[in-house]
């Protein structure tokens, strides 16, 4: 892994491709809708701040300073926690009994169901809010493929950084997860759910490895380190280290 120089261009393509070469996979850009129910008032598109000066430091991006994520993407809508459970019905339950109905309810249904507690929420609200970007490897085969990550609470949306390379600002997210407060104060609890958007880009396995993956980058200390790093010394960030975290070899 060569150190990263603080030089960047304004193609996203060029960077990525001498920072960590082609990605394992590289399969066609494949569309298809992301199901939706309407939340009866429209849900705003994300409001995407502009990516800082710093952050362009980091050579294997190279955003232009006026770019927008995934903003070829369909404005996301997602479902309303009523809409997925009976709120009024499980109120009363505890907040295991909550998270277990939830857990139960997603298996086998190509979504993912998790919780948290409301504490480590409010962790994670408050480091996204202060670095809102990172990139995550998942494993393939004999090498990896490179995950993009941008945190806008209550979301996080994943794409691969090779589509990234390829379409820049129209690469649409392979993956997405929204966190649920409904119950934070109530039950001290926090449902998340995840969402693959591209089932040809992502299995279920790997969607369920990212959003562990994604929240223990944000919450463990000395992984935030690389979060930190990533977004405010982008000078000094090496891509190595997240692998050696992980425990992959680098290759």
């Amino acid at each position: 892994m060569q150190r990263l120089s603080s030089r960047f261009s304004r193609c996203i393509a060029y960077k990525v491709k001498h920072l960590i070469g082609d990605d394992v996979s590289a399969c066609s850009f494949l569309k298809r809708s992301f199901s939706t129910v309407s939340a009866g008032a429209s849900f705003k598109k994300l409001q995407q701040p502009e990516i800082p000066n710093h952050f362009l430091k980091w050579g294997s991006l190279g955003f232009c300073r006026t770019s927008r994520f995934a903003t070829g993407f369909t404005p996301l809508q997602p479902k309303p926690l009523d809409s997925i459970l009976d709120v009024e019905r499980v109120k009363d339950r505890s907040p295991e009994e909550i998270a277990s109905v939830w857990d139960d309810y997603h298996l086998g249904r190509g979504h993912i169901g998790a919780s948290m507690k409301a504490k480590l929420y409010h962790l994670l609200e408050q480091r996204a809010a202060d670095c809102q970007y990172f990139v995550i490897p998942v494993w393939r085969g004999s090498g990896f493929t490179t995950m993009f990550v941008q945190v806008q609470m209550p979301h996080m949306l994943f794409t691969g950084l090779e589509d990234y390379k390829a379409r820049g600002t129209q690469a649409a997210p392979y993956f997405t997860m929204t966190f649920y407060k409904e119950f934070a104060e109530s039950k001290d609890l926090v449902l998340i759910r995840g969402d693959v958007v591209f089932t040809s880009k992502l299995s279920d396995s790997e969607a369920k490895w990212l959003l562990d993956t994604a929240q223990s980058f944000y919450l463990n200390d000395v992984r935030y380190k690389l979060v930190e790093r990533f977004n405010k010394e982008t000078h000094d960030f090496e891509f190595k280290d997240v692998l050696q975290a992980l425990d992959m070899p680098t290759l």
